[in-house]
């Protein structure tokens, strides 16, 4: 005879949570998109380690109400990691700017980097100066790699809402950024 949580995800799949979910590679697999979607919104450093930081802990004590019939794993620790968010800015009551939008190490000349920190600082002031719905959805975008559909989810907007408010966006960066330096 089956045991009874068998039979309960037999007949109710959803009723299988993250519980169940290998934590370690979740956690491996999400760990950059987590964390590159609040140096989006507050900028490298402590303060998204922290709050990546407590996106995770807040998963973990919730993973047994996770439910995969409402939505994929990544959008409901996303949505979890938009709350924290939330709460971050509650709490602070200023937005902090976005410093450096990647703080990769490469091999490059110190005035490659110097340009790279360059472009990077005029990128967060740009940033900075966007509607927060605009701010969330570009760090939603590219900070966490999260596709329209994704977005659009979250965030109980159409997908086509999605698109064309990014869309507008970016042109809105580009218009402003100088001539000839969008690399």
């Amino acid at each position: 005879m089956a045991s009874g949580s068998v039979v309960i995800e037999r007949f109710m799949p959803w009723a299988a949570s993250a519980t169940e979910a290998d934590w370690d590679a979740l956690y491996r697999a999400q760990l950059p998109r987590v964390y590159n979607f609040f140096r989006y919104r507050v900028g490298d450093g402590p303060d998204a380690e922290d709050l990546t930081s407590a996106t995770f802990e807040k998963a973990w004590r919730a993973r047994h109400r996770y439910r995969r019939d409402l939505a994929a794993f990544a959008t409901w620790l996303m949505t979890i990691a938009r709350h924290v968010a939330i709460d971050h800015y509650r709490k602070r009551r200023d937005h902090a700017p976005l410093d450096q939008a990647a703080h990769v190490a490469d091999a490059a000349s110190p005035e490659a980097d110097a340009e790279r920190r360059s472009r990077h600082a005029l990128l967060a002031r740009r940033l900075a100066t966007l509607p927060d719905r605009e701010r969330e959805l570009v760090a939603l975008r590219f900070g966490a790699e999260l596709g329209h559909r994704e977005i659009a989810k979250l965030l109980g907007l159409t997908e086509t809402n999605v698109g064309t408010i990014l869309s507008r966006t970016i042109q809105t960066l580009r218009a402003e950024w100088p001539e000839g330096d969008m690399s």
